[in-house]
């Protein structure tokens, strides 16, 4: 075999249809696209989720509760992520410097997963109870602040 004989494997390679060059083409005139009717015109088509007419899925199917938009999404640390820290007092902005959390969103919340062995003290703008008790156990110190 030499580089010159290489060529694709049969199938593999399709040539693109060209449309609108004329009659001699096959191709002209219409472009592929017949003489009359939705798909005909441009812009023509119809739109995502549309079924000939026939009530679409998104509409028979049924809906419940509703999306709080005042609902508050905070960044999520737990536990078990203080304890490995070097640092003992802990601030959203330390938090957020050491790469713990990304994007504060509407602020902090400390969650009990995991356990604490040293004393922190630990500000933030949401507790769990369980964070709460584990730290305070730890004779650490919680404060909540406002964002």
């Amino acid at each position: 075999m030499k580089l010159s004989d290489l060529k694709p494997y049969p199938g593999s390679r399709k040539k693109r249809k060209r449309v609108g060059r004329g009659p001699g083409s096959g191709h002209g005139k219409t472009s592929c696209r017949g003489h009359k009717g939705q798909n005909s015109r441009s812009g023509g088509g119809v739109k995502p989720g549309f079924e000939g007419g026939q009530m679409p899925l998104q509409r028979r199917l049924p809906k419940r509760g509703f999306t709080n938009i005042f609902q508050k999404q905070y960044a999520i640390v737990n536990l078990s992520t203080l304890d490995k820290l070097t640092e003992t007092d802990i601030t959203p902005e330390f938090l957020v410097s050491e790469g713990v959390v990304k994007d504060m969103k509407d602020g902090i919340k400390i969650l009990g997963q995991g356990e604490i062995t040293k004393v922190i003290s630990v500000k933030a703008h949401a507790f769990s109870n369980s964070a709460k008790e584990k730290i305070t156990k730890a004779q650490g110190s919680v404060e909540t602040i406002q964002k």
